[in-house]
């Protein structure tokens, strides 16, 4: 997937500003409940925005380490058995260049 960064942002994503018109100043008590957004504000999310937020609840929800992974590894390390192997490195590496676009 490779997309071109412009300074503009795509005309589908709009900016509704501050809920209710007004923006607290830095420091200001923010204790009160915010209040909701009048009923002609609207905001509509590209296609790709909906599949980012769905991605990024479906990674939230999956722990941040493997930990029977890290045992594995703290094992085998200990062990002298951990073996890395350069070419599948490089393989990787150059799998995620062309994930990301690069070629």
């Amino acid at each position: 997937m490779s997309q071109k960064i412009e300074g503009t942002p795509p005309p589908a994503v709009r900016s509704t500003g501050p809920v209710g018109g007004r923006i607290a100043p830095a420091g200001a008590d923010r204790s009160n409940p915010v209040e909701a957004s009048q009923p002609g504000d609207s905001l509509r999310l590209t296609g790709e925005a909906t599949s980012l937020q769905a991605l990024q609840r479906e990674l939230s929800a999956a722990p941040a380490i493997d930990q029977a992974r890290v045992a594995e590894v703290k094992q085998a390390l200990e062990s002298g058995t951990y073996r890395i192997d350069p070419a599948k490195i490089a393989e990787r590496m150059l799998d995620l260049d062309k994930q990301l676009g690069g070629g």
